[in-house]
Parts: structure tokens; C-alpha cells; sequence
């Protein structure tokens, strides 16, 4: 079944092109991973998608629901974006922490936020709020922080950072996970165990789409592989056919110089 459906997305800002034409689609349970160097748009194509950037042209669909058609005026509401974001959980580089909150207290917060708009709230309040901390603090146990649930972010390495912020993420139930170079601002011992919780995500058939410069992982876990290159889909195609058999010679360039590095 596919998931997602990107087509024809471009976005500019000012005079300079970031996306030229991306298109490309997502079945469920898959993972895809999106390489290339700084600047090719990477970023930009995931903040397209989480509605956090406005594309000047394209269309995105999820589960065959249009949720942005530059051409409809309908689907660019801004009180529909909260909505629209639920679909696509965004893990940053750089945690996104709330840094006056416990662990358990910021996987807790979009969910409780989201709750008060129940009809119901106010009659099962206490109830809801069980449900959503034993939801939180079963995904802070999936991700190995069973002890530091109450733990402030300073009182945590960077990589605990990062599956706190994994968790959060997760807690929304999104259609699609996405990464945005989720080992870029770990120091290199604590990168492995990030990467193990994404591993573990996609053997259980988690939808995802990584932006990485972990070529090894990327090829190891992803079903596709998509190679940016200023703005535009480069080449595409499954982890062998990309990193052992690239087509383009921008392809063959940035995978031998991040072999040699």
C-alpha cells in the first residue's frame, strides 16, 4: 500500500531553488533514506513534508489523501497544518528538547495538548492523562530509558537526547517517522546506539524516511535510496543498485568521497 506520494514539489527561497521537481512515493513499511551533500535540498524536502515550509509547487499525498496541492487553495489553510503535521513525526538533528521538562513530562506533551480538544476531556481527564503517561513511558522503555524517565535533558547524554526526542515522535502515531540526520550532533560512541533504535524500528516495519550520512546504515536498513544533488533527484533506486552500481557520475563522486573520509 503506498503511503506517501510526492510530485513535482519546488521550493524557492528568494532568488535560489532548493527542490526542482522532486517527486517520488513511499509504501508502508518501508524505509527510505535521502543522501547527498550540504545543501542539496535534503532538509528542506523533510520541513516540505512536516508542512513546517510551504512548497511553491507540488503535491503531497498520504494514504491517498491530498494534503497539499499547490493548485487548491483549500489544502494551504493554516488552521488545517496541525493537522496535516500529525501524519509525519520529525526528529531533529539537534533533540528539540523542552529543556524545563522531564523526559517522561516532553514524550507526554503533544498528546496531552491534543487530548484537551476532546469533547470528553474534562469528564476522564485523570483517565487520559494514565493513558497517555503509560504510552510514554512504554515508548521511553522501548528505547532503553526506563530509568531516566525522570531525568531533565541536561541530566542526559546526546543519545538519550535523541530517543527521548524518538520517543516524543513516535507517541503521535504518525504515518511516516522522519529523520533529519538524527547522529549529526553525537559524538561518535554514542551514534550507535541511536542507529540501533532506528534499526529496531525498521525491523518492525516502521514507515521512514532518513536523512542521512550514514552510508553503511543507510544501505543496511533502507528498501530505497534517493541521492540528491542541487535540488533534484539525482538517481534513485534500491541500496545496492545506488551504492554499488550508481548510474551518475555525482553519484559515484559523493559515495567515494564519503568511503574515503
Amino acid at each position: 500500500m503506498t503511503v506517501l506520494e510526492v510530485e513535482n514539489i519546488y521550493k524557492s527561497f528568494g532568488r535560489i531553488d532548493v527542490l526542482k521537481d522532486v517527486s517520488f512515493s513511499l509504501e508502508e513499511g518501508q524505509v527510505l533514506s535521502i543522501i547527498g551533500s550540504s545543501g542539496s535540498g535534503k532538509t528542506t524536502l523533510l520541513r516540505c513534508l512536516n508542512f513546517l515550509e510551504h512548497p511553491d509547487k507540488g503535491v503531497i499525498r498520504v494514504n491517498g489523501e491530498t494534503l497539499f496541492d499547490a493548485d487548491d487553495a483549500s489544502t494551504q489553510k493554516e488552521s488545517h497544518i496541525r493537522s496535516k503535521r500529525l501524519h509525519f513525526g520529525l526528529v531533529f538533528q539537534s533533540f528539540n528538547l523542552f529543556p524545563q521538562y522531564t523526559a517522561l513530562q516532553n514524550v507526554m506533551l503533544a498528546k496531552e495538548l491534543l487530548a484537551k480538544e476532546r469533547p470528553d476531556y474534562k469528564a476522564k481527564k485523570k483517565e487520559i492523562y494514565e493513558e497517555i503517561k503509560a504510552q510514554a513511558e512504554e515508548l521511553l522503555r522501548q528505547m532503553g530509558l526506563e530509568n531516566r524517565m525522570n531525568n531533565y535533558p541536561h541530566q542526559l547524554s546526546g543519545g538519550q537526547c535523541q530517543r527521548v526526542a524518538i520517543a516524543r515522535a513516535l507517541a503521535l502515531e504518525p504515518d511516516i517517522l522522519c529523520f533529519d540526520e538524527p547522529t549529526s550532533a553525537l559524538d561518535p560512541e554514542l551514534t550507535g546506539e541511536v542507529l540501533r533504535v532506528i534499526k529496531e524500528l525498521a525491523d518492525k516495519k516502521t514507515t521512514m524516511i532518513i536523512v542521512t550520512h550514514e552510508m553503511s546504515f543507510a544501505k543496511e536498513v533502507s528498501n530505497q535510496v534517493i541521492f540528491m544533488d542541487d535540488g533534484r533527484i539525482l538517481e534513485q533506486g534500491d541500496p545496492i543498485e545506488v551504492f554499488e552500481h550508481p548510474k551518475e557520475e555525482r553519484t559515484r563522486h559523493f559515495i567515494g568521497s564519503i568511503k574515503s573520509n
